[in-house]
C-alpha cells in the first residue's frame, strides 16, 4: 500500500543566499531522481515569513528545511532558534547545509535543535550523493509527524 509520501511531491525549503549553491542544490536534487519540489529563500527572515504565512496562504509546509548558516538580514542560527521555539514549526526537520566546519557552529546548532549538520561539498558529484542520501533518509525512511507535513 502506498502512502501519501509516495504520491505527492515533498517540499524541501532551502534557505541559502548564494545563487551558485542554489543552482547546485537544485541540480543535485534533480539528478537524485527524488520526487521533490524545491523552493528557495535567501535569508532567515524570508524563511520565517514563508513558514509563518504558509497555512494562511495555503502554501505547502516543507517536509524538510535545508539551512545555510551564513546569510544576510537574519542568519541561519537565528532562524533555527525561531523555528525550534515555535510550537507550530519545531517538528519540521532542519538540516544545516553550510560551508562552515567550525566546531562552535556544530555545537551551537545542535544546542538549538538542528536535526543534522552537513558541510557543503565542493563537487557536484558529492552534492548529488548528499542530496540522494538526505532525500532518501528524511523523505522515505524516517516517519515524520503528520502535522510537520501540512
Amino acid at each position: 500500500m502506498k502512502n501519501i509520501r509516495d504520491i505527492n511531491k515533498m517540499l524541501i525549503l532551502v534557505a541559502d543566499d548564494d545563487e551558485d549553491d542554489q543552482l547546485f542544490t537544485k541540480e543535485a536534487f534533480y539528478e537524485s531522481k527524488l520526487h521533490v519540489e524545491i523552493h528557495f529563500v535567501n535569508n532567515g527572515l524570508e524563511l520565517l515569513d514563508y513558514l509563518k504565512k504558509g497555512n494562511d496562504e495555503k502554501r505547502p509546509m516543507p517536509a524538510l528545511i535545508l539551512l545555510d548558516l551564513n546569510m544576510p538580514k537574519m542568519d541561519g542560527r537565528e532562524a533555527l532558534k525561531e523555528i525550534k521555539s515555535n510550537h507550530a514549526l519545531k517538528m519540521i526537520p532542519v538540516v544545516a547545509l553550510t560551508t562552515s566546519k567550525a566546531e562552535q557552529d556544530i555545537l551551537k546548532t545542535y544546542e538549538l535543535g538542528i536535526n543534522s549538520f552537513i558541510t557543503k561539498p565542493v563537487s557536484i558529484a558529492d552534492f548529488i550523493e548528499i542530496a540522494q542520501t538526505l532525500g532518501h533518509y528524511w523523505l522515505e525512511i524516517v516517519q515524520l509527524p503528520q502535522n510537520s507535513q501540512k
